[in-house]
């Protein structure tokens, strides 16, 4: 399909509309993803499919939802993207049209380029590890202590950035601390840089297994082991733990890893626990499991979990509230999945009850996904006062006095911390209380803030403190 672009009145020479509507549509894309987060992307915009038709570009959405949303946060951006792209102005229309089975999302006017000719040698043995798309990238992994060594350890092997770091193992006692982020990511970013998608592999230890035992049977081991080995540079396994007791399939991973790791390829593999720790594995495997960096993805502290909710919400547009976000960070102390779970549950509570995001809301959500609910309403300015001149041995007294000793005054500033976020006490009443004014309570905050953020004995006392709030307050609502 042609469209002709000629605009009267400009002095340069106007950008060409592509000739047909996916190209226009790619050109758009890559002007977005330039614009929007990965996240944000991938779950608003590529799911979406074009046409053009009487000089509009009609967008098709997979569902009534989804058009909502792109028309409340994105259509804007997309309309000047068009425009941008076009170099006129042309109207933008978004449909629900759920994609049907087998059809193509789009029209596609080029011709087709004809499938890659067939290598003369032996095919490796056919598998999802090449062709698997990985919809993780570093620049949306949220970085804090507890994951700091793994991240950087991740982005080192996937760019060798040192040569004698070859091997690395990722492990966490739980699941959903990031440890498949990180591994998608590495694959994702060493393809980009490599540019050579077959020479990057991912798996995980359960299709391993499933392609190893499948060329046992139909007696083709040595195309599934050329498969994995010849012309690799990295190689990606997930879940090791699940080859426990499979002791033919661990010991042909562990002769494939040996091999990759002689000829200067690099290996990462993810487990629920040390290669030493799980039971299970074959002494020599968890040997050359151990041989490389083995770095833990440890529970998010309280600043990642905020980092995380707020980059979620952003990244789906979601405008949440400050209070509301301090409550999610004090209930849900668990993994990434089940802070994007509980964020998942307020945004679709909002959207289906056609409500804004409040605490109510937000405590309403809460009560369904989170067995114990921090009851605060039960705390007031006093007890948090008491309790934390308990733990650092000071009376109540000495944090409402005019020292400035420092300690006394972290300790103060801890205490206004936490009757702003653990009471319903409002900011004029706490600096009453403490003998300030409104000032001084907003700077604790902010002060506080930063110390857990950069200072791991501030964050454990913080943890230590809250966990005893939470032990008075449940104490009191029963």
């Amino acid at each position: 399909m042609g469209i002709s672009l000629e605009p009267a009145g400009l002095l340069h020479e106007p950008t060409q509309l592509p000739s047909s509507p996916p190209v226009l549509w790619d050109a758009v894309l890559q002007r977005l993803k330039d614009q929007l987060p990965a996240f944000t992307l991938d779950a608003w915009i590529r799911p979406l499919t074009v046409r053009v038709e009487d000089d509009c570009l009609r967008v098709r959405c997979p569902s009534a939802f989804h058009r909502d949303r792109v028309r409340e946060r994105l259509l804007e951006r997309i309309e000047r993207c068009v425009s941008e792209e076009s170099g006129r102005s042309m109207p933008v229309e978004l449909q629900v049209c759920p994609p049907l089975p087998g059809r193509p999302s789009a029209p596609r006017v080029r011709t087709p380029s004809p499938p890659p000719a067939r290598p003369t040698r032996t095919p490796r043995a056919p598998s999802p590890r090449e062709q698997f798309e990985l919809p993780y990238a570093f620049e949306n992994f949220v970085v804090g202590p507890c994951n700091a060594l793994a991240r950087e350890a991740s982005f080192a092997i996937a760019r060798q950035r040192q040569p004698q770091l070859n091997a690395l193992f990722l492990w966490s006692q739980e699941p959903g601390r990031g440890k498949t982020h990180l591994a998608r990511s590495i694959v994702s970013e060493a393809r980009k840089r490599q540019g050579r998608p077959g020479r990057c592999l991912y798996t995980s230890a359960e299709a391993f297994t499933n392609e190893f035992v499948a060329s046992v049977r139909e007696n083709r081991v040595d195309r599934f082991t050329r498969g994995y080995r010849e012309g690799c540079q990295l190689l990606v396994v997930e879940d090791v733990q699940f080859l426990k007791r499979k002791k033919a399939t661990q010991t042909e991973l562990f002769h494939t890893i040996t091999h990759l790791l002689d000829v200067g390829a690099r290996v990462v593999v993810t487990g629920n626990a040390l290669p030493i720790s799980i039971e299970g594995l074959d002494v020599q495997l968890r040997s050359r499991l151990s041989t490389g960096l083995v770095a833990e993805l440890e529970a998010p502290d309280a600043e990642v979990r905020r980092k995380i909710l707020r980059e979620r919400a952003a990244s789906g547009g979601v405008s949440l509230p400050e209070d509301c976000l301090q409550l999610l960070v004090d209930s849900v102390r668990g993994n990434v999945r089940d802070l994007e779970g509980v964020l998942t549950q307020i945004v679709a509570s909002a959207s289906l009850l056609e409500r804004r995001i409040d605490i109510d809301l937000t405590r309403l959500a809460l009560r369904k996904v989170v067995p114990a609910l921090p009851p605060e309403a039960c705390l007031e300015i006093p007890t948090v006062m008491e309790l934390v001149g308990s733990f650092f041995k000071l009376r109540p007294e000495a944090l409402a006095s005019r020292s400035r000793r420092h300690e006394v005054l972290v300790p103060r500033q801890l205490a206004m911390y936490l009757c702003c976020r653990r009471t319903q006490a409002s900011v004029a009443e706490i600096a009453h209380a403490f003998g300030r004014a409104h000032p001084a309570v907003r700077n604790a905050v902010r002060r506080v803030e930063k110390r857990t953020l950069q200072s791991a004995p501030s964050r454990y006392q913080l943890e230590a403190i809250s966990a005893r709030l939470d032990e008075i307050a449940r104490a009191r609502a029963r």
